[in-house]
Parts: structure tokens; C-alpha cells; sequence
């Protein structure tokens, strides 16, 4: 499939996103709309769109690409397995407290608990890890198309970058939230149609049925699932199972992205209900995720086809494009570049719009701006508007940026980057809500948290590094959030004091 082709292709999808943005943003493009979509999404549209904010482009290729690792396999669905207890787990203690609270933004419960420079705190830790962390899901699939299309037609990376994020924010700086329920449902509706037919197309190849698939799949040297041998290293089961749980919580519950879009939700038992059913579609996706990456291996040997390098160093999550835009016809060329481009974007418009509502509500205070005279309701809600709107450009640069510097600097796989990030960033975010939620006869001294904040991700950092000296052949992997949220929860031990009636909840 040819460059030109390529390009017209995301040019009509998206042509289609903003299409549909601008019919659901054009009765209103409020504050109201963009932060909660008027507290009127349908709990299935919201579970249906969620996997498509879920499962970023980093899923769509690097996952299969690691199944070919003898090390890994399929390691990654003992880390789905703890995903999905985390989820309950999000389901069943934290929307609850959300939902009492009638927040906006959910550092709003740090704030009431522990104080504003802790409120504070918790908000800027969500900005710089998600910001971080979403240019590096954006990253990946730019990288693939700059690979793919936009070097031979002489267009260099920093301009792809910046269309891909125009476009963005094209089709979400009105609507914001009430958009995104609605194009990340169609996202994801071609993200998990793309799984089936990349499926089917290489089933197809192989000229296998379903039934010899499963049998081809369950036989070869990349299905190993369960990991019990070696508690020393990262793929042990009981560590992929605990860092599951405790990452989700950490990067789904206390993160504004995914809470935002469960909050959009009439009532606590509809927002249960989308988070119940998505955990349920989450795990089985990710299980036809992982049985891609055997085929696709399998694909590869019987074709002779080597696994893609860069710079000398072999890229595995490049063998699923490798595969579908040079070796498969045009039809499942389409079906990946589709697929791809819905995982990536979905994650990205989402994070855009989380990281605006959390600066906009957490440090504009949007949400407490409201005066009694009803024309100057009008007038002040026009100029937040207008602010809200700059935050948006202004966060779009701000990944912007990231991106180029990652580009600049990158030596390591993207997954493995991404959930290093988050292990450092949303450690202290799990510290400072399981204080406030298993402290309740306790609060802190609010001026001290920030540095609470920073030393716990500085110690982690100093146990990574010195591991082997610290720590002999024990490998540390997932489980190192639960180390991070732990020294932040002792940190905050140190400087509590005890708590009045008017901080306990």
C-alpha cells in the first residue's frame, strides 16, 4: 500500500472524527460539557469507548511484538489478570467515595482530606505523569507512520508529530468529554474489529481455520501463560498479579483520564456497570492481543521474515507493521492501520482533555467560579472558555515537545519506558489516597507533602539502580509501584498529626 494511499486513509478518518465532533459539541461547547459531559453519558457507550482509551497503540503493537521473547511469551495476561482486580477493586471502593464527593476533578478528595498544598501535589503529580506518559503512546504510532509513510514522502518527524496532534485537538477542543464518549466509542469499535480481522487475515495466510489457530497457538514456543519457577524474576505470577492490581489502581483510579470518563455517568450504579463490563471486554481483547503476536511469529518463521531493527537493535514492536503493511494485501493493511490509529488516538484525545479539565479544575478553580447575577454567569463563562481553550493548546505543545525529546533520546522498548514512568509518578498518588482512605484519625502537615512526594520517587530510582548490590538476582518489576506507595505512605506517617472532625471521611 503506497504512502499516498496511507495518507488519504487517516485523512478521511479523521475527517470523520471531526465531523462528529462538531454535530455533538454544537448545541454546547460549555465548561460543563467539555469537564462532565453534562453528567449524561450512557454507562455502555462509556464502557464500550473506555477500551479504546485502555488499550493504546503501545498494546496494539508492542505487546504482540514481546510474545516473540522467549522470557515473556504470554507473561502479559498474568499483568491483565491483576488489571482486573484492580478494576473491581476501582469499582467498589474509590467510585463510591467519587460519587459521594460529586467531584470534577478527583484530587478534589485530597484536598478536603490532607489540605491544598496536598491537593496540589496530587494534581501536578497526575499533569506530569500522564502528559509523560500519553507522548509516549502518541510516540510509538508516530514513529511507525514517520517509518512507514512520512519519510518517503520527505515530511520530517517534528511535522508528523504536529498533525497528528492538531488533528487532536481539532476534534476535542470543544466538546471535550461529551465528544470523546462518542468518537472513542467509534475508535473503539474499529480498534477491536481490527484485532478480529488481523486474526482472520492471518489465520488466512497460513491457511489455518480458527480451530487449527487455536491448536498452533496453544503448541508453539510463545504460549506460555503461568510463570511459577522463579519468585527472583519479574515474570514470577504472584508479582505480575500484585503489580496488576496495584498499577491499575494507581493509573486508572487515582488518574483523572479514565475516572473523568466514569463520572460522566448519571448515578454511582451505571458507572459500576461500565466499570464491570469493561473489565470483563478488557480481558478478553487483551487475549486475542496476545494470540496475534504468536501468529504473527509464527507468520514470520514460516516466511523468513526477521524481526525489524533500528539503529542495529531489533524493534519487536515493529513486526506487526513490518507484517501488515509489507507482506499482508491491501484489505489487512487497511484493518492494522485502522486499528492503530484508533488504539493510539483514542488514548491521546482522552489524556488531552483529562490533563485541561485537571489544570482548569485544580488550579483555575473552574469549577468554584460561579457569580449570583445571571448575565454575569454568561459573560465569566465565555471568558473561561476562552481560558480553557489556551490550556488546551497549551498542553498540546506541552506533549508536543515531550515527544521530540523522547524521539531525541529514546534507547529503550516504549512499554517498557511508559510503565517506568508510571511506576515513578503515580507511586505517590497510591500513598496519598491509601493515607486518606486507611488513616482516618490522622492528617499531615500539608506544607511537607510535596517533599514526601519527591523523595519516595528518588529512593525508588536509588533501589532500581543499585539493585543487584541491594537486592542480589531479585528482579523488580510491577511490584516496584507498591514499594513507591508504600515509602510515600511512611513518609506521610512521619509528618501526620492528628486529624479534625472536618478531614475525615
Amino acid at each position: 500500500m503506497s504512502p499516498i494511499a496511507i495518507l488519504s486513509l487517516i485523512t478521511i478518518y479523521f475527517g470523520l472524527l471531526i465531523f462528529i465532533s462538531r454535530i455533538v459539541s454544537s448545541k454546547s461547547s460549555d465548561n460543563d460539557t467539555f469537564f462532565k459531559a453534562n453528567k449524561n453519558s450512557k454507562w455502555y457507550l462509556v464502557a464500550f469507548g473506555m477500551i479504546g482509551t485502555a488499550i493504546s497503540g503501545i498494546t496494539f503493537i508492542s505487546v504482540p511484538g514481546e510474545v516473540g521473547n522467549p522470557d515473556l511469551q504470554f507473561k502479559y495476561f498474568q499483568f491483565v489478570l491483576g488489571c482486573a482486580i484492580g478494576f473491581i477493586i476501582v469499582a467498589k471502593v474509590l467510585l463510591p467515595l467519587y460519587y459521594r464527593m460529586n467531584l470534577t476533578s478527583i484530587y478534589g478528595y485530597i484536598e478536603q482530606r490532607l489540605g491544598i498544598v496536598s491537593y496540589k501535589t496530587a494534581a501536578t503529580i497526575f499533569l506530569i505523569g500522564r502528559t509523560i506518559g500519553s507522548a509516549f503512546r502518541l510516540y510509538l504510532v508516530v514513529f511507525v507512520l514517520q517509518k512507514y509513510v512520512f519519510d518517503e514522502l520527505n515530511v520530517p518527524f517534528a511535522m508528523t508529530v504536529m498533525v497528528s496532534l492538531g488533528l487532536i485537538f481539532a476534534y476535542t477542543y470543544r466538546g471535550g468529554l461529551k465528544t470523546i464518549i462518542i468518537t472513542d466509542t467509534l475508535q473503539t469499535f474499529f480498534l477491536i474489529s481490527s484485532v478480529f480481522l488481523t486474526l482472520f487475515f492471518i489465520c488466512k495466510s497460513l491457511n489455518f481455520d480458527m480451530l487449527q489457530a487455536f491448536e498452533q497457538v496453544k503448541t508453539s514456543n510463545y504460549s506460555k501463560v503461568f510463570f511459577f519457577e522463579d519468585y527472583l524474576k519479574g515474570t514470577y505470577f504472584w508479582k505480575q498479579i500484585l503489580g496488576g492490581i496495584f498499577v491499575t489502581i494507581a493509573t486508572v483510579g487515582l488518574d483523572q483520564d479514565l475516572m473523568q470518563k466514569n463520572l460522566s455517568c448519571k448515578n454511582i450504579g451505571e458507572a459500576q456497570k461500565n466499570m464491570f463490563t469493561f473489565t470483563g471486554i478488557f480481558v478478553l481483547i487483551n487475549i486475542f492481543f496476545l494470540s496475534v503476536g504468536a501468529l504473527l511469529y509464527i507468520y514470520a518463521e514460516k516466511n523468513g521474515i526477521a524481526v525489524p531493527q533500528v539503529n542495529g537493535v531489533a524493534r519487536t514492536d515493529l513486526l506487526f507493521p513490518e507484517i501488515a503493511i509489507h507482506h499482508l494485501s491491501i484489505i489487512p493493511t487497511i484493518v492494522f492501520l485502522l486499528g492503530l490509529t484508533a488504539a493510539t488516538f483514542a488514548t491521546t484525545d482522552s489524556a488531552l482533555t483529562a490533563l485541561t479539565t485537571s489544570f482548569c479544575v485544580d488550579f483555575l478553580g473552574m469549577d468554584k467560579k460561579q457569580s449570583a447575577d445571571s448575565s454575569q454567569q454568561i459573560s465569566d463563562g465565555k471568558k473561561l472558555v476562552r481560558t480553557r481553550h489556551f490550556v488546551h493548546v497549551g498542553f498540546s505543545i506541552l506533549m508536543f515537545l515531550v515527544i521530540i525529546v523522547f524521539n531525541s533520546i529514546n534507547d529503550d522498548s516504549v512499554v517498557k519506558m511508559v510503565f517506568k514512568i508510571a511506576t515513578y509518578t503515580y507511586g505517590p498518588l497510591l500513598g496519598l489516597f491509601g493515607f486518606g482512605l486507611f488513616m482516618k484519625s490522622k492528617t499531615v502537615h500539608d506544607k511537607l507533602v510535596p517533599i514526601v512526594c519527591l523523595v519516595s520517587p528518588a529512593i525508588c530510582f536509588l533501589i532500581t539502580q543499585n539493585s543487584e548490590l541491594l537486592l542480589g538476582k531479585y528482579v523488580i518489576d510491577n511490584e516496584l509501584i507498591i514499594v513507591n506507595g508504600l515509602i510515600t505512605f511512611l513518609g506521610l506517617l512521619l509528618i501526620s498529626k492528628p486529624a479534625t472532625s472536618e478531614t475525615r471521611f
